[in-house]
């Protein structure tokens, strides 16, 4: 067994990798949501599928990304492909590689003298891959060939040797070839670098110590995680919340259910009570939902831990098969990835406020916020898509108020800026800011959502897939809920429309697309939080004169001259 500082070594060095890997992908990615936005994930998993060291990029890929590449090893055992140096498998069926469609990823296997030790992996977003819709996530498919091109497991190398056929097809299938063509050859860049590090890792160490010392990294994780739940109360803790649409179609709620178990040496999820497979978007691969528990339970965690096998080992996640969160072929499931995803972190935060109600904040606005709008380019007369998510606010949680305008839970991506937009694509923006009086009130509040909004200067076909326009985030200890969200489209004429959270549109010449996404709900009693945190907000222009009073009776007071505020924002 290699001493404790090769193991700390080796350790460092694989996770240093994936980050690497996610340098390089999105230096090279053509599309602004790569490039800029950062929907990427890269990690680096053993030969038995365990993840063994991963960067830090987006819950939902990371968490799926095991469940994805096991179920693509037994994938192609069973149509009797071999891995041999050199190849480099794609595939984005959600049913095997565990998300949505436009999550294309490349699994590199790493060899060590003939032997099979490692896999270099990554999932990326790719702005389009076809479907109905621009952009490719739909509000309201019902089946997944709705949704865009599915590509199995397919060699896209063999032996260092690029497919031209392989790439000829997906690009075939895609509004805009050229840029998933340089996306694609990001992700193989990143890859080939991974695969490069572990080699090097490898014959630095050898072979024996390193495998020894992955295993030992893992037991190290499972241990340390397993301390934590010694700590936690043991017990059941039942928790739900809602999807307040399923589709564009079919505007109705869809309700999620689970029950926690807690024990010393696990914590295991059981959705059994959630609704059955839906005809629409939201419906999640099992993938999806074993990334957005993992997640969940890695945030509450009072110490920091290493996602790796070693933590993914001591939760398990029951969904039957058949229900949302385990959708069968070929249910459609884009937006179950970047919605549904969400709210199943909202559902067990609401089961774990019982159990651990210290560590357990307010909602967070409890959505993504897709954008995907596309057309025809007035300049270049060539189609384009384009793809970005909104954030909002974060919850309030004991001892400090939300975030405002942050993206939440099963992403972590950043914003795309507006000036990358308005060079690429027909559209001016008129207003990008934070939203006042969004939060949920509180003795510590929840942080404001956002406030974006553009014209069209050319047709362009938008689709909306959002949440929490009529089920608001919800506050914690009597903090109350945050403002809803809400999708508004301005005519040219004036005429304002109100659209669903789930909507599809078209906008001319001089309409306005409005998008104001909701805060975090508040936490604790409003009447509790002190008069300067209240001062602070009112001079910073987050909350109103009104709300000052009237929610946490703050009154008599000039915010311009007050000697109180003055102070309050000195500390």
């Amino acid at each position: 067994m290699p001493d404790k500082a090769t193991v700390e070594l080796i350790k460092r060095s694989l996770i240093y990798t994936a980050e690497e890997m996610g340098v390089a992908l999105r230096r090279s990615a053509y599309s602004p949501n790569i490039r800029e936005r950062a929907d990427h994930s890269c990690a680096v998993l053993d030969s038995y599928g365990r993840t063994i060291g991963q960067a830090e990029h987006i819950p939902v890929h990371l968490g799926s990304l095991p469940v994805g590449l096991r179920n693509t090893l037994q994938y192609l055992e069973r149509e009797e492909v071999e891995l041999e140096e050199g190849d480099v498998v794609i595939v984005n069926d959600p049913y095997i590689s565990g998300t949505h469609l436009n999550d294309i990823t490349l699994i590199q296997p790493v060899f060590h003298r003939g032997e099979l030790v490692a896999y270099a992996a990554n999932k990326a977003h790719h702005s389009d891959v076809g479907g109905a819709s621009p952009a490719s996530i739909s509000a309201d498919a019902d089946e997944i060939h709705q949704e865009g091109i599915v590509i199995p497991p397919t060699k896209l190398v063999r032996r260092g040797k690029t497919s031209r056929e392989v790439l000829e097809m997906i690009t075939r299938n895609v509004r805009m070839p050229s840029i998933t063509l340089g996306d694609l050859h990001a992700q193989l860049a990143a890859n080939t670098l991974g695969a490069r590090n572990i080699a090097e890792i490898i014959n630095r160490y050898g072979a024996k110590t390193f495998l020894e010392a992955c295993s030992e990294i893992l037991d190290q994780t499972e241990k340390a995680v397993r301390l934590e739940y010694e700590r936690m109360p043991e017990g059941e803790y039942v928790g739900e919340d809602y999807l307040e649409t399923i589709s564009a179609r079919e505007e109705r709620p869809a309700r999620i259910a689970v029950k926690v178990s807690i024990s010393p040496k696990r914590i295991e999820m059981d959705f059994s009570g959630t609704e059955k497979q839906v005809k629409g978007p939201v419906n999640t691969v099992y993938g999806v939902t074993v990334a957005a528990s993992m997640f969940a339970v890695r945030s509450i965690l009072s110490h920091h831990v290493e996602v790796n096998d070693g933590f993914y080992r001591t939760v398990r996640v029951y969904a039957p098969e058949g229900c949302m969160l385990n959708a069968c072929w070929p249910a459609a499931v884009s937006a179950g990835n970047v919605e549904t995803s969400q709210r199943i972190v909202d559902a067990i935060y609401r089961a774990l406020s019982h159990a651990v109600p210290d560590r357990i904040p307010a909602a967070a606005h409890g959505s993504m916020t897709n954008l995907m709008m596309g057309g025809v380019h007035p300049r270049t007369g060539e189609r384009w898509a384009f793809y970005e998510t909104i954030g909002g606010g974060y919850g309030g949680r004991l001892g400090k108020d939300g975030v405002d305008g942050i993206h939440v839970n099963m992403t972590n991506t950043l914003n795309t800026p507006i000036e990358v937009i308005e060079l690429y694509y027909p559209v001016i923006f008129n207003t990008y800011s934070l939203r006042p009086d969004s939060m949920g009130h509180g003795e510590f509040r929840g942080g404001c959502g956002i406030e974006r909004s553009f014209t069209a200067l050319a047709e362009i076909d938008v689709t909306i897939v959002g949440e929490r326009s009529r089920i608001a985030p919800w506050g914690l200890w009597g903090g109350t809920g945050a403002k809803p969200s809400e999708y508004l489209v301005q005519r040219g004429s004036g005429e304002v429309i109100r659209l669903s959270s789930k909507a599809r549109t078209r906008l001319s010449p001089g309409d306005r697309l409005i998008i104001r996404t909701a805060g975090g709900g508040g936490y604790g009693e409003p009447r509790r939080r002190s008069r300067e945190r209240v001062l602070r907000d009112l001079q910073y222009g987050l909350i109103s004169r009104e709300i000052a009073e009237r929610v946490y009776g703050v009154e008599g007071y000039s915010v311009s001259t007050s000697s109180t505020t003055r102070a309050a924002l000195s500390t």
